[in-house]
């Protein structure tokens, strides 16, 4: 059998395969998930792919069984599993067999439960901070019961009509920030140990998967016995607590990117809500705070990015 490396250096310089149907191409394992390949996701991931073999010949060389994990990491809507799917199916056309695996599937609480969570902790933290302020009275505490009602505690708008609802939201965003992306709200321990097991060769490793209700939750046993590439696609994979990436490429949008793409989804009714823009905010600010160890920054449009561009970038947005 060939070395899985000098398959790798026989495709360097590379060219691009012709796609067809991008129906057939095998999509990351989120139950449910609605992943469009369109033209933008193929000309970003022919961008990264001939940099991604570079990067692959050195950290292969290092493991003994010849194997490398990469994250394909970033915000709302810039096409994280869209990208890892064309980059799994450009490998396995090279003959260097990749999974992929969504991130998507190690929170420790079910979508609607974790939704309901981050409230808790934002609206939580708020009374909190208004308490420890001596700026909580029953009068207040009936307005803020009807601001929260109509689920506008967290729009800055309605803090120049009751001042005090900014300190609410400066210490809800807060409580907020110490949740998300944390072990609190992922099992990142579960996930680091696939990555580790995987790393060390495993034939066949057991993989959640995760769906919207209590009895949608189930593990599959995936054989990973000639696969030599682990793409995991998710927002959270360049994040401190996941340990064993390789290769983190980070698909780049700006906020007002990232917003404008919701709103044209529209997703779950609730897109365009001031408490999930706070999320993707704070989001936002965990991916730029670990952009500097990506070996790849992307950027909407497709170009590559030195982190120095990258931080010019986001400091004028």
């Amino acid at each position: 059998m060939k070395n899985i490396i000098d398959q790798i250096r026989e495709n360097i310089p590379w060219r691009p395969f012709e796609i067809k149907d991008t129906e057939r191409i095998p999509k990351g394992d989120m139950p449910g998930d609605k992943i469009e390949i369109g033209p933008k996701h193929i000309e970003k991931a022919q961008v990264i792919f001939p940099h991604l073999l570079e990067e692959l010949i050195p950290v292969m060389e290092q493991n003994p069984s010849q194997r490398a994990v990469v994250v394909v990491c970033g915000g709302s809507g810039v096409g994280k599993s869209e990208t890892a799917s064309l980059l799994a199916h450009y490998l396995n056309q090279i003959g260097v067999g990749s999974y992929t695996l969504s991130g998507d599937n190690y929170p420790h609480r079910l979508p609607q439960y974790n939704d309901a969570e981050r409230l808790r902790i934002f609206r939580k933290s708020g009374i909190d901070g208004l308490i420890a302020n001596g700026q909580y009275n029953q009068g207040r505490y009936t307005i803020l019961k009807e601001i929260q009602e109509s689920g506008q505690d967290s729009n800055p708008e309605y803090a120049t009509r009751y001042p005090w609802l900014s300190l609410y939201q400066h210490a809800g965003r807060c409580g907020l920030k110490n949740y998300l992306g944390t072990e609190r709200e992922i099992n990142f321990t579960e996930l680091s140990s696939i990555v580790s097991q995987f790393k060390n060769g495993a034939s066949g490793i057991f993989l959640k998967r995760m769906g919207r209700d209590e009895c949608s939750l189930w593990y599959d046993s995936v054989d990973f016995s000639e696969k030599q590439v682990l793409i995991i696609e998710w927002t959270h994979g360049n994040n401190d607590n996941l340990q064993g990436v390789d290769i983190p490429i980070l698909l780049n949008s700006t906020p007002a990117e990232t917003l404008e793409h919701r709103k044209s989804r529209n997703r779950d009714g609730g897109t365009d809500s001031t408490f999930i823009t706070t999320v993707l905010e704070l989001e936002q600010g965990l991916l730029i705070s670990q952009a500097h160890k990506a070996k790849l920054i992307v950027s909407k449009n497709g170009e590559l990015l030195s982190y120095g561009d990258f931080r010019k970038l986001m400091a004028e947005v």
